[in-house]
């Protein structure tokens, strides 16, 4: 199931796992689309096989949950909403998208 995650993460720059109910997906996807990116969420729990998806988020993830979202940039696994949000805090989310085609300013 771990490459059916890594072939739907490459699909675009930006890819954001969620589930429907989160809060915090919202949020995360709330800031790609204020920041002008157009990421493509894939929502697990409209997924046929989205619970193994969810599971093999977590083992990616470090076992530490929750799996969502979970955020792919430039096809490498970037975190969850904590990391997130460090980056954009810190500054460094921007030029990471920048330089996976995601963003241009």
């Amino acid at each position: 199931m771990a490459d059916r995650v890594m072939k739907l993460a490459s699909e675009r720059a930006v890819v954001v796992f969620t589930l429907s109910s989160c809060c915090m997906c919202h949020t995360v996807t709330k800031l790609m689309q204020d920041l002008s990116v157009n990421a493509l969420v894939h929502e697990l729990d409209s997924d046929p096989r989205g619970k193994e998806m969810e599971s093999a988020l977590l083992k990616m993830l470090g076992g530490r949950g929750p799996a969502v979202p979970a955020v792919f940039i430039g096809g490498k696994l970037v975190g969850s909403t904590n990391r997130v949000m460090s980056l954009h805090l810190g500054g460094e989310l921007v030029p990471m998208l920048m330089n996976a085609g995601a963003l241009w300013v």
